[in-house]
């Protein structure tokens, strides 16, 4: 490993553990040139399966474009950072664990919807109406009464959605 203060290229491990998640390893190194400080973190690497766009393009799957997709519509929002990177792990274990080697990005889609439902459904709603494309209002409207009619539907989120209606119906 090259120090990243002096570029040298020998280090040692001063002290190694895991992370709170248990999903990485963090090292402790020491540079024997400079004596510089720094940590890395090691993790298993994830096997993907390459992803078709609805244009039938195929891509690479990216943990970047992921995670900056749910970032994006959880923007702003009351979520927890560790909750959201729990959702994300649930998302690249269930990605991982697709046994083809290629899938439609509509599959991926609905499977972030299924953890933003669940982590905020304000987000739930954002990411909805960009990946679903939404048209018009009313698409907004039949999104969020089918959000208040499920069962599972979490009452603490449902009060956010009535006043995001309400501005709705008067906005249009």
């Amino acid at each position: 490993m090259w120090c990243p203060l002096c570029n040298h290229p020998e280090t040692r491990v001063v002290d190694s553990r895991l992370t709170r998640d248990g999903m990485q390893i963090r090292r402790r190194r020491e540079c024997l040139n400079c004596n510089n400080r720094f940590n890395t973190f090691e993790a298993p690497e994830l096997k993907a399966p390459r992803i078709i766009k609805s244009d039938g393009v195929r891509e690479a799957f990216s943990e970047a474009k992921l995670r900056k997709g749910m970032l994006l519509a959880l923007e702003k929002r009351p979520v927890e950072t560790r909750e959201v990177e729990r959702a994300i792990r649930r998302l690249l274990r269930d990605i991982s664990g697709v046994e083809d080697a290629e899938i439609p990005s509509s599959l991926l889609g609905e499977w972030v919807m299924r953890e933003l439902r669940d982590l905020d459904q304000v987000a739930y709603v954002r990411f909805a109406s960009v990946y679903r494309r939404f048209e018009d209002v009313q698409a907004f409207r039949d999104l969020i009464e089918g959000l208040e009619q499920a069962p599972e539907a979490d009452q603490r989120q449902i009060s956010l959605l009535e006043k995001n209606a309400k501005k709705l119906r008067r906005d249009s």
